[in-house]
Parts: C-alpha cells; structure tokens; sequence
C-alpha cells in the first residue's frame, strides 16, 4: 500500500512538473509576442497622436495649401504654350491615413497587415485643406494629377473614396497607380509630355524629383534637400508625415530585423548633446 502511494505521488508530481514547464513555455511566448507589439507600438503612438490630434499638424497642412495657392496665382502671370497641371501624392497628402496607423498600435500588428481592408474600406478623409485648394485649381484651370504609389488593386476603391469626399478630377485619366517601378519618374515624365507641371505636393521626398530615387543614406538625403532648397515652398510644397516613410527604412539595415532590434537602432541614430 505504501508502494503504491508513492508510485502515485510520484507520477503526480511528475504531471505537475510538466505541466508548470509547459505552461512557463507558453507564457514565454505569450510574453515575447506582447513585447514585440510594445516595442512595435510605443515608438509610433506619439508620432500617430501628433499626426491626428496636434492643431500644428492641421496648420501644416494649411500652410502647404495655401502656399500652394499663392504659387498657382503668381504662375497665372507668366504666359504658358503648355497646358498647366499640378502632380499631387494621394497618401498623407490629399488622404488621411492615420486611423489605419493608430489601429496597427491598438492591435499590435504592422503594415502590411489589414492594410488592404482599409484601402478597400474606401473611408479615408481628406487632409485639411486638400478639397478646398485642388476645387481652386481646377477653377483656375489647372489639370490635376494624383501620383500615388497604391497597387492597382485599389484602383477602384480609391476612386470611390477620393470621389465621395469630393476631389476634382479623381478619375482614371487623373489618377496614376503603381505598376512595376516604386519610382514616380517615369509618371512625373509622361505628365510633362502635355503638361507642364507647376506643382507637386506630397509627403515624401520621392514625390518630387528622381534625385531621391537613388539609394542615399540620412546624410546624403539631407544634403541633397539642402541643394534644392529654393524649390521648397514654392515648386515642391511638402507636408507633415512623422508616421512613416523612406527616412525611416534608412534607420535600418536589415528591414526583417526583430522589433527590439529595431528599437535599439532607433535610438541610436538619436542625436543628443
């Protein structure tokens, strides 16, 4: 009878020792699946409420525009043989994305998860002063051409949803999507065959000229902005975008580093005093 209770005892405590390793095994990696969404989405909450909440980024956006609109006046001025257009990115530039950014942080996941539900979606609201400034220029008898670098895929619903909110010229004469080359060059190019382009607006560097198409480090990148700075506010009107961008794969070496990989470079490319 003893025999036998301790065999028992022994088997308990066995099942009990299994069971506690499996259990820490998974709450090990339940654990590491938690930190990996703290450190995917504490670096961009700020980042992401400054973008939907801050005023100053809606008076960006405002200053952009009405920049913008100062330009297309002054360029009525000045007699043209070419038809006049303006070339706009759709992204953080005529849409706000935002609410997509802020729901990758509240779910833990990262572009390009759910990314497709929420083109296809097609709720996107203008940025400030997008709808007001492109009816200007249309009035003035600008062509509008937005240069965006969505997949074709979402030709349809980014129709409806820049159409629903009410842009000018939102069709697909106007609007130029993706195909193989990440590039806008070529876009830019074929634009200019009929039209010459007085503006360009958008969100990243690559909007405006083919110099940053070119695999530049930070450093570079901000030599050539210092190089073209007399276009700034007056050919290329750039808007606010602390969410995302190339600036941001430049901190990275390796794109499939693990998030705390990630956090550290981030970090390391701070400049302090």
């Amino acid at each position: 009878m003893k025999k036998a209770m301790l065999f028992f005892a022994v088997v308990l405590f066995l099942m009990v020792s299994v069971n506690n390793q499996t259990a820490s095994g998974q709450n090990a990696t339940v654990k590491e699946a938690v930190t990996q969404a703290r450190f995917n989405g504490d670096y961009m909450s700020l980042a992401v409420l400054y973008y939907q909440r801050a005023a100053e980024t809606r008076a960006l956006y405002y200053q952009g525009f009405n920049m913008a609109k100062m330009m297309i006046d002054k360029d009525l001025k000045v007699k043209s043989k070419l038809k006049r257009a303006i070339v706009l990115d759709i992204d953080e530039t005529a849409l706000d994305n935002s609410p997509y950014e802020a729901q990758c942080i509240l779910g833990g996941f990262s572009y390009p998860v759910m990314w497709d539900e929420w083109c296809n979606a097609a709720k996107a609201e203008p940025t400030p002063g997008a709808v007001e400034f492109l009816k200007y220029a249309e009035k003035k008898g600008y062509a509008i051409f937005y240069i965006t670098n969505r997949k074709a895929k979402f030709s349809e619903v980014t129709l409806k949803n820049l159409n629903d909110k009410g842009f000018p010229m939102a069709d697909t004469a106007h609007v130029v999507f993706r195909t193989k080359d990440n590039s806008k060059e070529a876009r830019r190019l074929e634009v200019m065959k009929t039209y010459n382009i007085v503006l360009l607006l958008g969100d990243n560097l690559a909007d405006f000229t083919t110099v940053y198409d070119e695999k530049l480090t930070m450093e570079q990148r901000a030599q050539k902005t210092d190089s073209l700075k007399q276009e700034f506010g007056k050919r290329f009107i750039m808007f606010p975008n602390p969410m995302y961008g190339e600036w941001e794969m430049l901190v990275y070496p390796d794109p499939a580093a693990s998030e705390a990989v990630k956090d550290s470079l981030r970090k390391a490319s701070l400049i302090g005093f």
